[in-house]
């Protein structure tokens, strides 16, 4: 089974992608900021990373970038509600695969 870390602060958006993706069969484990999502993929393995960009204690884009000094094979997918054309070519520039804007469709 393929395990999914979505780190957000928005409980209500986190569940949600967690009940999605576990009906979808996929393992899914959240964390509620940066930080935590950090210290989780230094300790388990995971296939993807869901990152919200804007969270309490560590940014998303300072925790893709201690995700890509520990793991760079690791794909970290960013999320955010505050889209920017300047925010996603830097999130591109330094690792995440790709960089969607909230609501998720």
């Amino acid at each position: 089974m393929k395990k999914i870390l979505v780190v957000d602060d928005d409980h209500a958006h986190a569940s949600m992608l967690n009940t999605l993706l576990s009906n979808w069969g996929y393992g899914v484990e959240t964390a509620d900021d940066g930080t935590t999502g950090v210290e989780m993929v230094e300790k388990k393995a995971f296939d993807l990373v869901l990152m919200d960009m804007r969270m309490v204690n560590m940014s998303g884009m300072e925790a893709l970038q201690r995700i890509n000094a520990f793991n760079p094979s690791l794909p970290v997918i960013i999320m955010t509600a505050y889209s920017s054309v300047q925010t996603a070519v830097k999130a591109l520039k330094i690792g995440a695969c790709d960089y969607l804007t909230k609501p998720l469709d």
